[in-house]
């Protein structure tokens, strides 16, 4: 049985290693690997409870809304403080609009590449590239002229020897499919796609001052005033430019994006049945309306069950260190619910160079969450398997639509392709979503209810003693969950358990693989060498581990610290 190693994985935020072994021209067994140490909660110990949500943004220079929303939550639930209904739906719009504008760029620029060849675009006839975009979509530039235009640009690069992002590939594989013509007319799409997300998420700017990095977000509701005479907050001019950035974000989702989807997925059906991974899918559920409930629902469902939607119980998660370089100074061999959790890490792995870890012992800078003992999927697609089984109209009619279109049931959402796929309708319907909530934002200013905040328990002298609460969060790419301790009006323990800390974590003390690592077993490799198979699966997860703060070198000695504000 040979073993590869794939490191770095590319096309990701921050440092993953995957390593496999391979029998038979498949995958046997895979194990994931951050070499990326994280520890900014270490960082937060002391500190004013109402500032963390503008130190936890720093995990990641990518995720920085989704930490936001998720700490003030863990605070205003440790405080019981209750956010007024134009907060909520401002918080609503930043989130929708970030997850549409993340699934446009994962689809495009993280994983296309996966399965559209560039340099096969560079043989395309334009104008059987403009038939086929227009037999799918009419979207105003699919014409032979702009195809043209898209190819010389393209052969240009190549010429110049200045390919950027098209450099390093596996141009010309064999498990490639797409004919040339969907080849160019995709990689003409991802140039657009570059230029779109600057646009639409403009609304970030508008309602958040600045992205990434959002400024507004507040305990208790958000930093920016509802005004309809001034210049410098939420007025008349501005809501209606958010309306203009939706309209664009749906038009692009509906007429580019999913067309392109379904072109693409319709030559890979074959990876329906692929990257399974756990089975097992968790949902803190997301959008919160003004009844209270949340638009996408929270559950758990067990052994790809869609006949049954658990409760999502916060109370039932443990993080376990057994494969981590972390220790557990008063816990050892247990797993620690995120309240109690401990970030002391210990590395014990091999100091390079190095040609395999230790994966019989501790190999990754992930711990390992479970829910009830079980490691859990988490994500898009997790989200729309919890909403379709509880009965989501919406998200039921997008989802067999699609199913419908490629030709295939609900078991095939149980895989790679439906790990994409469900990235896609969720995205769908977000663009068709967040207008409502905008809508309603409008209607209750009409009504003069102007209230942005809860002022009340600002006042730290308001607090008690001791409290503790969680911050439940759906962000582009999972269950996002942050949990907060405060004693003494101070940060006493603080945990973030990320998506990618869920769908990256290694073994656990039972051996169970994490679900990068099940998803990978039985995976077919056309060439070894050149594993794109395993970057499909990997990338359909979309992982981010981005949350280092310090680099060592080979000896151990320090070389760089970054200092956090």
């Amino acid at each position: 049985m040979a073993k590869i190693v794939v490191d770095p994985i590319t096309r990701i935020e921050g440092h993953l290693r995957i390593e496999a072994a391979v029998e038979g021209g498949r995958v046997a067994d895979a194990w994931s690997s951050s070499t990326m140490f994280r520890g900014i909660e270490k960082i937060l110990q002391t500190r004013d409870p109402r500032d963390a949500w503008y130190f936890t943004q720093r995990f990641c220079g990518v995720c920085t809304t989704v930490h936001s929303i998720a700490s003030i939550r863990a605070v205003e639930n440790a405080l019981n403080i209750k956010v007024p209904p134009n907060a909520e739906l401002i918080r609503n719009i930043i989130i929708g609009i970030q997850n549409v504008q993340d699934h446009v760029i994962h689809f495009y620029h993280l994983h296309a590449l996966d399965w559209v060849d560039i340099t096969s675009g560079l043989q395309a006839d334009p104008a059987k590239t403009a038939a086929l975009a227009a037999s799918i979509s009419d979207w105003p530039l699919n014409s032979p002229t702009y195809f043209r235009g898209v190819q010389e640009k393209l052969k240009a690069f190549v010429a110049k020897g200045r390919l950027g992002p098209f450099a390093n590939a596996y141009w010309g594989h064999p498990a490639y499919k797409l004919p040339p013509e969907a080849n160019l007319m995709a990689t003409a799409h991802y140039l657009e796609a570059l230029e779109w997300q600057k646009e639409v998420i403009k609304i970030h700017a508008i309602l958040g001052s600045k992205n990434p990095h959002p400024q507004t977000f507040l305990v208790g509701g958000m930093a920016i005033a509802v005004d309809l005479d001034s210049q410098t907050a939420i007025n008349a001019d501005k809501l209606e430019e958010i309306r203009r950035l939706l309209t664009k974000a749906r038009e692009f989702v509906e007429k580019v994006y999913i067309p392109d989807l379904l072109a693409v997925a319709s030559f890979y059906k074959e990876w329906a049945g692929i990257g399974g991974g756990v089975g097992n899918y968790l949902s803190y559920g997301e959008f919160i309306e003004a009844n209270g409930q949340r638009w996408l629902p929270a559950g758990v469902i067990v052994g790809k069950d869609l006949g049954k939607v658990y409760p999502a119980d916060q109370k039932k998660i443990a993080e376990y260190v057994d494969h981590s370089w972390y220790e557990y100074p008063n816990a050892a061999g247990k797993g620690l619910h995120p309240w109690e959790g401990e970030t002391e890490e210990k590395y014990t792995g091999p100091r390079p160079p190095y040609q395999f870890l230790d994966t019989d012992g501790k190999y990754s800078w992930v711990k390992a969450p479970r829910y009830e003992d079980r490691p859990m999927e988490v994500g898009p697609l997790a989200r729309l398997l919890v909403a379709y089984a509880s009965g989501h109209q919406q998200v039921k009619g997008a989802v067999d639509g699609v199913l419908k279109k490629l030709g295939v049931g609900p078991e095939a959402l149980f895989s790679t392709l439906g790990r994409t796929a469900a990235r896609g309708i969720e995205c769908l319907l977000l663009a068709q979503e967040t207008p409502r909530w905008l809508d309603q934002l409008q209607a209750n200013i009409a009504g003069g209810d102007l209230r942005i905040h809860a002022n009340e328990k600002w006042d730290p002298a308001t607090w008690p003693a001791e409290a503790a609460g969680y911050g439940w969060h759906e962000a582009p790419r999972g269950a996002l969950g942050h949990w907060i301790r405060i004693k003494d009006q101070k940060i006493l323990n603080y945990q973030a358990v990320v998506p990618s800390t869920w769908n990256a974590s290694p073994r656990d003390a039972k051996g169970q693989r994490g679900p990068y690592e099940a998803a990978l077993v039985g995976t077919p490799l056309a060439e070894p060498d050149k594993p794109l198979e395993i970057l499909r699966t990997v990338h359909s997860f979309d992982p981010c581990l981005a949350c280092a703060v310090h680099v060592l070198d080979a000896s151990g000695s320090e070389l760089v610290k970054v200092s956090v504000l």
